[in-house]
């Protein structure tokens, strides 16, 4: 898979797809926050075009997996599975011992990703999430690496 690290030079198509995918879209500073941080911030490309990214924050022996996004037109092709295994490699190769992340109830396809590449349920925040109708829930999902 080709995976760069991230620049801010890639901060412009990163929130084009941010925006385009989500629907309480990190902002550009969040983006350069976790740069300046020295969090893993990957790009995901394909003959010079980006087709997703990614942001992992390692802590101790585990990793969170703030960001996964792939972009809209290139969705439902198996590129975000192949993503998720990268990211696991990638903290594998840091030495961490899980990988944590939050998803909404309601992102069916992520939810569904995330089971059937290992990942187990190991909590709920409530109202973590802001949506149309006030706050959703975040599933808080683990893989062990």
């Amino acid at each position: 898979m080709p995976l760069r690290d991230m620049t801010s030079a890639d901060l412009d198509e990163v929130m084009r797809i941010e925006q385009r995918v989500h629907r309480s879209p990190w902002t550009r500073g969040n983006f350069a926050d976790a740069l300046d941080s020295g969090y893993v911030c990957r790009v995901y490309e394909d003959a010079g075009e980006m087709l997703g990214y990614t942001v992992l924050m390692p802590a101790v022996d585990e990793a969170q997996l703030l960001n996964i996004s792939i972009a809209a037109e290139h969705q439902r092709k198996g590129l975000g599975r192949k993503l998720l295994g990268e990211i696991k490699e990638i903290a594998r190769g840091l030495h961490m011992q899980r990988l944590l992340l939050e998803v909404r109830p309601s992102n069916v396809a992520a939810l569904g990703l995330y089971r059937d590449t290992d990942f187990r349920e190991i909590g709920l925040r409530r109202g973590y999430y802001a949506a149309a109708s006030g706050r959703e829930d975040a599933i808080v999902m683990e893989c062990l690496l």
